[in-house]
């Protein structure tokens, strides 16, 4: 019996050891979501500039960049760099405070009860202060201190900078609504962040916005064409019109002033607000991040005379929730063979952590308030609150380990987790260990191609991740995954403590839940011949974009059948469409008349604008059925 069981047990213990990493890989393990949250929190530390306080407790750090501005006769210490180099870089530093800020305002009482609370706040605070410091006049602002290029030939600790601190600034004459609307936000939220505790800091926040709002909408034009030496790292291809709504967007909810509300519902189609329906929210495009804001207010009942136009965003907001969860049709983000939302290889997590965010508010929105309906409707069926969070908490535990690769991409959390992190600081001795001075040529030969793992551990940083195919290379030189960033991390912060609130169930919101009934999916017809007009997934809004493709030549050519389609997008509303952007999928040959973009395809650059009832004309070759082709985005003036 026991020769012939022997092999029995230990097939049987094989495919126990299968079920339990099919498991992890499948998002089946446990995680301590309050651990993660404290070490997110903890990542902030080691990314401060200035005079480090008593109580910092990332030890390897010392006080770093302490005559920043000094040359420009301001005051430009503190502040956080923003990844693994030593450059403040204003625009990604504001996004990173406007989101620590608003997960606070959702799941402050979460954080408290993880003990986590205060040090979230200090967080933000830190990078308030910084604010106050960079808009010295109410129409200046400074945005970045250092500059990539220098800063990126060098490998250096903070601590030991010889780059440039040159201070870089937006006013009237250089213009900046992008950066100064996203500070104009950050500012804002964290006004309501320090309104009870610290009211007189709160009413200097929310001037400071107030004024910074006005120059952003007054002076119009795109950071980076004012500063230019920021164009290379963290260029504004989204430009400024997301950043405007944003802003106001955030001063409505802190002040209630119906000014901001009617700037939002009146600039809708102006700034984009309500054409651009788009699957990616990050530190450049903000426009699903001021739909559900837009959504929350209609749903409260804020949205007076202007709920039509609300209304509109948060469509456009369920876009996004849809596309995401894996109903939304075409506009479906990919996912990696792990299930993982995969954009692009350099930095994916940074999509990740942002889209968990949102739609953990959306689904808590769309539970509590009011107006909601309790689910989502999307063209491949409904999307309930519990079945969003779920998905959250799958994305969530995939950083955390639940992956193929059975690595947290969450540095210092579980066994496994990157140690050659793309970081300066961490990759050097500490100065507090050896305070040797080290050179910027001393960096790069000796301590930047080490083997080893950094000398210091940069503990909660979530580093860029994996590749389309869950692949991983932990190598310091691999900067498109082994880089942390700070706009990582941020929107991590509440969804990690909502989840933590929730013990890491979710079951609280399956009972008794109301069934949305779910929009008709799109034709599913593969026919040749094909004419597809533009409805934003199933609702019954008007668009002013008609698409129509239609199959011009066919021919026969080594037993493959090829197909040439034309597509003629129409501008059929009374105003002119500008910056329209097209997103095309199922593509399979070649694409002539658009050219690539950021975010999806673009007119060639001799058509900036499609005059009421103009059109443009593009197309494609593939042995195959017709790709499908939708609007991202538009701006309608």
């Amino acid at each position: 019996m026991a020769k012939n069981g022997a092999p029995t047990m230990a097939a049987l213990l094989g495919l126990l050891a299968l079920a339990s990493m099919l498991g992890m890989a499948r998002g089946g393990g446990r995680h301590d979501y309050g651990m993660a949250l404290r070490k997110s929190i903890l990542y902030f530390e080691a990314q401060r500039s200035g005079v480090l306080p008593p109580n910092q407790r990332v030890t390897w750090r010392a006080s770093s960049g302490l005559f920043d501005g000094k040359a420009n006769g301001v005051d430009l210490v503190g502040g956080y760099y923003d990844a693994g180099d030593n450059v403040k870089f204003g625009l990604p530093m504001a996004f990173t405070v406007t989101m620590m800020s608003w997960g606070i305002l959702e799941y402050g009482k979460q954080m408290a009860a993880a003990g986590e609370l205060q040090n979230a706040m200090d967080a933000v605070k830190w990078g308030t202060d910084y604010f106050i410091k960079a808009h010295p006049e109410p129409d200046v602002l400074y945005g970045e201190v250092g500059d990539g290029d220098t800063d990126h030939s060098c490998w250096q600790r903070p601590e030991d900078m010889t780059t440039s601190r040159q201070a870089f600034r937006v006013d009237p004459q250089n213009p900046g609504s992008d950066l100064a609307g996203e500070t104009a936000a950050a500012m804002a939220a964290a006004s309501l962040v320090f309104r009870h505790k610290y009211p007189g800091y709160a009413n200097l926040l929310l001037e400071h916005s107030k004024q910074l709002f006005a120059f952003a909408d007054k002076y119009r034009g795109k950071y980076d064409a004012s500063i230019t030496v920021a164009r290379n790292y963290y260029g504004s291809f989204s430009g400024y019109g997301d950043e405007l709504l944003w802003a106001a967007a955030w001063l409505y909810e802190v002040t209630e002033d119906r000014y901001y509300l009617d700037y939002l519902a009146n600039n809708g189609d102006a700034l984009g607000g309500t054409g651009w329906s788009i699957n990616q929210f990050g530190w450049d495009v903000k426009y699903p991040g001021v739909q559900v804001l837009a959504a929350k207010f209609l749903l409260q009942g804020r949205a007076g005379e202007h709920a039509a136009a609300l209304q509109r965003y948060r469509q456009n907001a369920e876009f996004f929730v849809c596309s995401c969860v894996g109903k939304g049709g075409a506009s479906n983000v990919p996912r990696t063979p792990g299930g993982m939302m995969y954009h692009q290889r350099w930095n994916n997590l940074q999509f990740v952590t942002s889209a968990s965010f949102l739609l953990t508010v959306y689904a808590d929105y769309a539970t509590v308030l009011p107006g909601a309906g309790g689910a989502v409707r999307c063209p491949a069926g409904a999307a309930r609150p519990y079945e969003i969070l779920a998905f959250v908490r799958s994305q969530v535990n995939y950083i955390l380990g639940d992956n193929p690769r059975a690595t947290s991409y969450m540095v210092g959390y579980g066994g496994s987790f990157p140690r050659q992190v793309h970081h300066r600081g961490a990759s050097i001795v500490s100065v507090r260990t050896d305070p040797s001075f080290v050179s910027c040529q001393e960096g790069y030969s000796s301590w930047y191609p080490r083997p080893a793992g950094n000398p210091n551990v940069l503990e909660g940083a979530v580093v860029g991740g994996p590749d389309e195919n869950d692949d991983f290379a932990d190598e310091r030189n691999n900067y498109e995954q082994t880089e942390a960033a700070t706009y990582n991390s941020a929107p991590l912060l509440g969804v990690l403590a909502r989840l933590a609130g929730a013990c890491g169930g979710l079951e609280e919101y399956q009972p008794s839940l109301p069934e949305a009934a779910a929009a008709p999916p799109p034709s599913s017809s593969h026919a040749a011949n094909r004419t597809s007009h533009y409805r934003r997934r199933g609702q019954h809004a008007w668009s002013p974009i008609e698409i129509e493709q239609n199959v011009t030549r066919t021919w026969a050519m080594r037993r493959r059948t090829y197909y040439r389609y034309s597509v003629t997008v129409t501008n059929r509303s009374r105003k002119t469409v500008r910056e329209l952007h097209l997103g095309v999928s199922e593509l399979q040959g070649r694409l002539w008349g658009l050219d690539k973009a950021r975010y999806g395809y673009v007119p060639p650059k001799w058509l900036p604008a499609l005059r009421p009832g103009r059109s443009l004309r593009f197309v494609y070759v593939q042995p195959a059925p017709p790709a499908s082709v939708w609007v991202t985005g538009y701006k309608l003036v």
